[in-house]
């Protein structure tokens, strides 16, 4: 039995081989994380400053960033109002066809990207069933800044719903109807009792709809229309670079835009470390 117990006798490993476990994952994570993340960093650092300068803070790359890194933000905070009424819905109600709703939130997971763009910008061009309707309105989706914003909140949907979801299942309705029996409001009852305990999850959810907005390609080429200045998104110009032959280029943008997800991915987790805590130290 020795064989379960680690340095401390008096504590039992659930998995056996703590040592050799922890071995394997971090070979693991440096296979497929560290090693193609420092191959970036290490054809990036072939350039000279200036030339690296230029090449990422160029007035085209830089439209690029400012589409790419606003739409995936403002696709992100869509999802996360959106996507919590979907999973409220989903958790609360019930109703015919609840389950066929349920299976297509998944649907952006399982549909390829390709796949994805093409029916988006079928739907949504100007003589698509959606599109037809808009444009008498003065709204034009298909290859435009809009249309980008319309694939990226379609395939950031499943990840805050998902995230809510089990989060809201396990809420004990007991509190919120305490709640309510002490006179609170439904909106207070909302904002002071489900609100504060699906928020972590709200901005987790935020995190990844947003992380892969920003790396998203497949989805958009086809309904951005990928005009210079004007809708052309930040992975594909880097696809450009590499169809150039300029590697160096297409991995100097990369790293940019590593650098700004993961800061931004990081002051998320921060946020949401600090919101777990004051949670914590609420129920204290």
């Amino acid at each position: 039995m020795a064989r379960f117990f680690g340095n401390n006798p008096q504590v039992r490993r659930v998995i056996p081989g703590f040592h050799l476990s922890l071995g394997f994952t971090l070979f693991y994570l440096g296979l497929i994380v560290l090693i193609p993340l420092s191959a970036v960093f290490l054809k990036t650092f072939t350039m000279t400053w200036e030339a690296f300068w230029n090449t990422v803070t160029s007035e085209r790359v830089i439209a690029s960033y400012k589409l790419t890194f606003g739409a995936s933000l403002l696709g992100a905070l869509i999802n996360v109002f959106f996507g919590g009424i979907v999973a409220w819905v989903l958790v609360r109600y019930k109703f015919p066809g609840k389950k066929l709703v349920d299976a297509l939130v998944d649907l952006p997971f399982a549909l390829p990207t390709a796949v994805a763009g093409i029916t988006l910008a079928t739907l949504y061009a100007p003589n698509g069933w959606i599109g037809k309707l808009l444009v008498p309105l003065g709204i034009k989706v298909a290859y435009t800044p809009l249309g980008v914003l319309v694939a990226l909140t379609f395939i950031g949907l499943p990840f805050v719903v998902r995230t809510v979801q089990p989060v809201l299942e396990e809420a004990e309705k007991e509190l919120e109807e305490a709640a309510v029996s002490l006179g609170a409001s439904h909106f207070q009852t909302f904002a002071r009792v489900i609100f504060p305990s699906i928020l972590p999850a709200l901005l987790t959810g935020f995190a990844l709809a947003f992380a892969r907005a920003t790396g998203e390609y497949g989805s958009v080429i086809f309904i951005a229309g990928n005009m210079p200045m004007v809708s052309e998104i930040t992975p594909l110009f880097m696809i450009t670079k590499l169809e150039q032959y300029d590697y160096a280029g297409a991995t100097a943008i990369a790293v940019v835009m590593l650098l700004l997800s993961f800061s931004l991915l990081l002051s998320i987790n921060a946020l949401q470390a600090w919101t777990r805590s004051r949670q914590n130290a609420g129920r204290e």
